[in-house]
């Protein structure tokens, strides 16, 4: 079949784009077509399905008949990415998407017995829904299934091996490849951290995306191999695989897809075994620019004054994963020049930025937050940056660092900007040491990003917004629909909102008083300062957020 001229014969493209293709050598000429952006992968497919008479499909739309597909070998669904769908008479419709690979059907036509009737799907469709009804690693748990079950021995009730027996199956070629296989899934969706969770009865992972846990399909099997994945995540890390009585911290390094992927693991005893939290921070898509992050022109210009400043404190304050790191991290690289010297105590160190020197705290053996920045002063810094403020005493150093002329960073975690002066007092600061060095507070959260391709305009209905929104009939706002492109969320991608308190006369004095945060807050807003809420219904308006999305993650404001 002369391809490219049945791409031009049914509309994929046109004669002209065929001509300008140069010689693609052993490069199929759709595949080249669709790696030069010329061809998209359905537009293709259609044309295939049109011209050899076969049905194009959306898998997704698709009801799968679950007791049909367990009847195929799931080592084969997963190699040649063929998904069956249904019976129809006497034969089984399968969705594939190259209707030129016959090898793959006539191979899965052969094991499993039934005869096929393909039809086309995107692939990228298919292999997603093929790891959501087998689960992530299918294949690769029914190899190990497969070699246990070879052994011709089966244990009823919990299987209990030594340490030694157990290091030899984590270290076994599948464990590892499912353990890959479960990190690779990961990147691919953006996750930001990965968590697996022993139960009762069985297993659950889950990987939060966009700030939210999605439960990640898996075959039921994987609990039995989760000793030997606790095991080769603890190699992998260079942990005690010995230790399972008390919590242990580690670091992985990774190359997935060409791009480095640092892992912080974290895994705690709990009542069924270990559970384990993986911390991806994908360092090729960190980009720390503070044009960047999306602060309103006012905002903006007020934060680089204050990173601008000769000493003080400056706080950036929220929840674990608010962004705090990036946007410190883009203030550091707002300022970075060779006549700054920027040194950072910081655990783990996160990111390494050249130009700045880098400490990694080791509480073991005495290198605290507060032991390194007495270490440092002596270093002859200009900005210090403080990975987080946890106790009193690394506050206390804090404080004597910015009052003997340098500027600090670091990162605290309150509610709002107005909190962090009563967080400090209350760590036994004295309220005047907070005020005359705290210069200001950046409260931030991340907000999830609507879809381009599938968000959806509407009117609100009247009396259906919040009553704290600043326009109350807006012509048009935008809500979450869900498609191919955001996994069917709505959203994709974050971006931050922010609250900004820059401390004057008034708020020392309050500081100095004990004032509470509700007092500090009152202050703040007669004097203009936009609040997180505000920000988010900001984002709203510019339709890069929908409404659900703010009311979600903030609260009203009470003045």
């Amino acid at each position: 079949m002369d391809i490219g001229n049945v791409l031009v014969r049914h509309g994929a493209i046109s004669r002209e784009q065929l001509q300008t293709l140069p010689a693609a050598g052993t490069t199929r000429i759709d595949r080249a077509l669709i790696d030069r952006g010329l061809l998209t992968e359905e537009a293709a497919l259609r044309a295939f399905a049109a011209e050899l008479g076969m049905k194009y499909v959306e898998v997704k739309k698709e009801q799968i008949d679950r007791e049909l597909l367990v009847q195929f070998p799931t080592t084969a669904v997963f190699k040649h990415s063929i998904l069956p769908l249904k019976r129809r008479n006497g034969s089984v419709v399968v969705a594939c998407s190259d209707p030129f690979n016959l090898e793959a059907l006539e191979e899965l036509s052969a094991v499993s017995g039934f005869h096929l009737e393909p039809v086309l799907a995107n692939r990228l469709e298919v292999v997603e829904m093929i790891k959501d009804q087998l689960g992530v690693g299918g294949d690769t748990l029914n190899e190990l299934v497969a070699q246990r079950a070879a052994d011709g021995i089966e244990l009823l009730g919990d299987e209990i091996r030594d340490d030694g027996d157990m290091e030899q199956m984590a270290e076994a070629a599948s464990v590892i490849k499912l353990v890959n296989e479960l990190l690779v899934e990961a990147c691919e969706q953006g996750a930001s951290d990965v968590h697996i969770e022993p139960q009762e009865r069985g297993l659950i992972i889950r990987y939060r995306v966009d700030g939210v846990l999605r439960v990640q399909p898996v075959p039921e099997s994987i609990s039995s191999f989760f000793a030997a994945i606790v095991t080769r995540l603890k190699i992998m890390s260079h942990l005690n695989i010995a230790e399972k009585r008390v919590p242990q911290d580690g670091r992985i390094k990774l190359k997935v897809s060409g791009r480095e992927i640092d892992v912080r693991v974290s895994i705690i005893p709990m009542i069924y075994g270990e559970g384990v939290v993986l911390r991806l921070l994908d360092k090729g898509r960190m980009v720390f620019n503070l044009a960047n992050m999306g602060m309103p022109p006012d905002l903006s210009k007020t934060f680089n004054d204050l990173i601008s400043l000769p000493h003080g404190i400056v706080l950036v304050t929220g929840p674990t994963g608010s962004g705090k790191s990036t946007t410190l991290y883009s203030a550091l690289s707002e300022i970075k020049d060779p006549s700054i010297k920027i040194i950072t105590v910081e655990d783990p160190v996160e990111y390494q930025m050249g130009g700045i020197s880098q400490i990694q705290v080791h509480s073991k053996v005495g290198l605290t937050f507060a032991a390194g920045l007495r270490s440092i002063l002596r270093h002859d810094p200009d900005v210090i940056l403080i990975g987080e403020i946890r106790d009193g005493e690394t506050a206390q150093s804090a404080i004597q660092a910015s009052l003997t002329g340098h500027l600090v960073f670091s990162t605290l975690h309150t509610n709002d900007a107005p909190g962090a002066f009563t967080r400090l007092v209350d760590m036994g600061v004295e309220p005047y040491l907070v005020a005359s060095t705290v210069e200001g507070v950046l409260a931030q959260r991340l907000v999830r990003v609507l879809c381009k391709k599938c968000k959806q305009p509407y009117t609100p209905e009247p009396g259906s917004l919040p009553e704290d929104f600043p326009i109350q009939n807006p012509e048009m706002l935008y809500r979450a629909v869900g498609c191919r492109e955001c996994r069917d969320t709505g959203y994709s991608g974050r971006k931050a909102i922010f609250e900004l308190l820059r401390t004057d006369h008034t708020i020392g004095k309050l500081c100095v008083a004990r004032a509470s945060t509700g007092e500090l807050r009152e202050y703040a807003l007669s004097q203009g300062m936009s609040t997180l809420r505000l920000s988010g219904f900001s984002r709203v308006l510019e339709g890069l957020t929908s409404l659900d999305e703010v009311l979600r993650i903030t609260k009203m404001d009470v003045s």
